[in-house]
């Protein structure tokens, strides 16, 4: 499991405009007056730099990351005011929670299988700490102008989303609404809102590697109709727009509801 840092900043700007600001802002306020956040595969920072303007000066991160190239430059956002911790995420009683009191992440949930998401919320149970997850995929795509091949394109990627990416298999597209129900389960009040990309013809580079990456990946997966569907896709790509579901919540443990 692993991005490069070129993909990151290529798709933090969609990102950016994609998360939900009603969430974030209430992630903020979670954090209280003294913000001690613990970001899980916080790659170059992107929680960092999103959420980081909504808190106070003196807000600290530890920031968690198996890849000491992302840890980095991550470190980099918040001179001084960082912690950097290269961890496995399958340990999660490793996670360095003492002191923390809000635990993010973004765009990882759907990359860890059911039982991790089940541990994690035990965990931050037990603590009583707030969890922001932002931008987990949820399995939606729609394309203007659409092709016939859209659908089973998607069902492809989708099932290559729910391979193991290193932890056992991938929640993939029902990560965020399985997420949802676990951190309710476990007593936390939940609150989810939809954050999609919306990619045009002016955010060329993201629109040509999204479609690169998904045709790969639905070409992997079994649809030997997805490499001729991402030729048409770029070169479509000038005067087509596409939206990407995505999922953002906030889980609030019972003391702070």
């Amino acid at each position: 499991m692993g991005f490069s840092a070129e993909w990151l900043a290529l798709r933090e700007p969609a990102d950016g405009a994609a998360r939900d600001g009603g969430l974030l802002a209430r992630a903020a306020r979670a954090a209280g007056p003294d913000p001690v956040i613990l970001d899980l595969g916080c790659g170059t920072g992107s929680t960092l730099r999103a959420l980081g303007p909504h808190l106070p000066d003196h807000a600290h991160w530890h920031l968690v990351d198996n890849d000491p190239t992302l840890l980095e430059i991550a470190r980099t956002e918040a001179p001084g005011r960082s912690t950097s911790h290269g961890l496995d995420l399958r340990d999660l009683e490793a996670l360095p929670l003492e002191g923390v009191t809000l635990v993010t992440a973004s765009a990882l949930l759907d990359l860890m299988p059911a039982d991790w998401i089940a541990g994690l919320a035990r965990r931050l149970s037990h603590v009583g700490l707030p969890f922001y997850a932002a931008l987990s995929y949820d399995g939606e795509m729609t394309w203007d102008p659409p092709l016939p091949e859209d659908a089973p394109v998607t069902r492809a990627f989708n099932d290559h989303q729910r391979r193991d990416k290193g932890l056992g298999p991938a929640l993939g597209p029902e990560a965020g609404s399985e997420a949802l129900a676990v951190f309710r389960n476990a007593g936390f009040a939940v609150t989810a809102a939809p954050s999609p990309w919306r990619i045009g013809p002016d955010q060329a580079a993201l629109h040509r590697a999204l479609i690169a990456g998904i045709a790969g990946a639905a070409e992997e997966a079994g649809a030997p109709m997805a490499a001729d569907w991402g030729i048409a896709r770029r070169e479509m790509a000038p005067r087509s727009h596409c939206r990407i579901g995505h999922l953002d919540l906030l889980a609030l443990p019972p003391a702070a509801t």
